[in-house]
């Protein structure tokens, strides 16, 4: 299986009726190409921010023209926490050091 990569998708459909949006939803949570992990959403304002895993952008791209999906940009993306940043990281790590759980 090809290494997957996090996408965000950004829908911005202030005309949408919510119903489509549902829709849409049962549509792309049956997407075997790729991996709908979680949306963001202001219902209000019709604007959703999807993140995907998929092997490229351009496989994204088709799954919505097929299913005739609208997006304003689909943008690579990686990810951080606060707590990489802060002390309860280094906490982390030094607790991981002598744990019993770390597979050896």
């Amino acid at each position: 299986m090809a290494k997957l990569l996090k996408y965000m998708v950004v829908h911005n459909d202030p005309n949408i009726s919510w119903e489509k949006v549902e829709e849409n939803w049962a549509k792309l949570a049956n997407v075997e190409k790729c991996t709908w992990v979680r949306t963001c959403f202001n219902k209000e304002k019709g604007l959703r921010y999807c993140e995907w895993l998929s092997p490229d952008e351009r496989t994204l791209k088709s799954i919505f023209m097929d299913l005739h999906i609208s997006y304003e940009s689909i943008v690579a993306v990686e990810e951080t926490v606060p707590d990489l940043w802060g002390k309860r990281w280094e906490e982390h790590l030094a607790a991981e050091e002598t744990a019993s759980t770390r597979g050896f």
